[in-house]
């Protein structure tokens, strides 16, 4: 976890900051983009991403529009889903494009830090912040 780099996708600047906020008391270093262009812009870049979590919906492309392309480019990152409804076609769209997981909002901040070690395969840890 210590030093893991985290891109957040969502179009609610209020959700970014958040969750920016809790993951980084709890030692993530992490950084936020409004949409998927901006969070391809940012990946190209180079920064040593290892999870995206992005909004299912979203103006523009969609989280799935963001996975597929990733997965596409056959990007090493693990990709979390977030949304206040996803429909089973959406899950199911989603696990076949190898989404790591998905959480239905609200979620607990805590429920989202023990995905987080559970994708990086760290051990769980209690919300900070």
């Amino acid at each position: 976890m210590a030093g893991t780099r985290i891109l957040i996708v969502d179009d609610d600047r209020e959700s970014r900051n958040l969750l920016c906020e809790v993951l980084e008391a709890n030692g993530y270093i992490v950084e936020s983009v409004p949409d998927s262009l901006a969070a391809r812009k940012e990946l190209d870049a180079g920064n040593g991403y290892e999870i995206v979590i992005a909004d299912l919906r979203m103006p523009g492309e969609s989280g799935i529009d963001l996975l597929r392309e990733l997965r596409r480019r056959n990007s090493p990152h693990h990709i979390v889903l977030m949304s206040s409804f996803i429909s089973e076609p959406e899950r199911q769209q989603a696990t076949e494009l190898g989404v790591d997981a998905m959480l239905d909002k609200p979620f607990r901040l805590s429920e989202l830090l023990q995905l987080l070690a559970r994708v990086t395969g760290e051990t769980s840890i209690g919300v900070s912040g």
